[in-house]
């Protein structure tokens, strides 16, 4: 299920500096869901990457989002980032995008919140190994600790509609150059069934999740704030540690079951008045 519940989905041809304003009414929804029948994805193509002109209304050089600027990149030669991703369905499905055109819950399509739209990115499920491109053209997720939304079906075929969102490592294609030979996991090519996943779970790596609550310069001020939050939570474990790379005390609560619960425990600290939290996977 996607987290991030903010989208762009009620751009209109004014600029996206109005984008706040438009969305409110819609946020108010309920919780965004997938389609109510059974999507087989095993026969949906990946987007083709091909040169395509940019959107008239997607790629201002900054647009602001619940009071957050975000500087649209001109290019994205060399870009690739790892981080959380996430996903939208039916909640939006059929609404526009911030780059006017429909979403579509079934096309292979993602939303970003600064790479030139449309522009064409391989996203790489570092749980399991798949890997898929997609096309994007639409903005968000709007979420600190989100790196991209993917429609879906493209969820789906990274086998991460179960848990919701994933670690992920999204690189840019550039359409007008000849991919070169890449190593695309034996998985891809599988027909998806949950048997197969829960294999390739097995044998990667457990990953874990924490929320961070802060890093401080003076272990004082991370001790402080240890005590604060376990004032705040009934259960949790709550560590101060010190980073040698940084050199900066980390306050973290964890290790927790899945995104979903940081989520709901930032939620909780944020209502008592301690925000800027962050998920973290190790």
């Amino acid at each position: 299920m996607s987290f991030s519940a903010i989208k762009t989905v009620c751009l209109t041809a004014l600029p996206l500096l109005l984008i706040s304003s438009c969305a409110s009414s819609r946020y108010a929804m309920n919780q965004d869901r997938p389609p109510k029948q059974d999507i087989k994805v095993s026969h949906i193509p990946d987007a083709t990457p091909k040169p395509e002109q940019p959107s008239k209304y997607g790629n201002p050089e900054s647009y602001v989002v619940f009071g957050k600027r975000y500087h649209v990149m001109k290019k994205a030669d060399g870009y690739r980032q790892q981080g959380i991703a996430s996903w939208y369905g039916t909640k939006f499905h059929g609404h526009r995008t911030s780059s006017g055109e429909s979403y579509n819950m079934y096309a292979m399509t993602a939303a970003h919140k600064t790479l030139p739209l449309p522009s064409y990115v391989r996203v790489t499920n570092l749980y399991n190994q798949r890997s898929i491109v997609v096309r994007v053209n639409d903005r968000g997720p709007f979420h600190d600790d989100r790196i991209i939304d993917l429609s879906y079906v493209a969820a789906k075929k990274l086998g991460m509609t179960g848990n919701g969102t994933a670690k992920v490592q999204v690189t840019y294609i550039d359409p007008r150059k000849k991919p070169a030979s890449q190593r695309v996991s034996a998985f891809k090519n599988r027909p998806y069934n949950s048997t197969h996943l829960k294999h390739e779970q097995a044998k990667s790596p457990a990953k874990q999740f924490f929320l961070q609550i802060g890093a401080y310069s003076e272990q004082k001020n991370a001790e402080q704030m240890r005590q604060r939050v376990a004032d705040l939570l009934e259960n949790g474990e709550i560590n101060t540690g010190y980073n040698v790379e940084s050199k900066l005390y980390r306050v973290r609560i964890g290790p927790l079951a899945s995104a979903q619960e940081a989520d709901q425990l930032a939620s909780k600290l944020s209502q008592s008045g301690i925000s800027n939290s962050k998920v973290i996977i190790d």
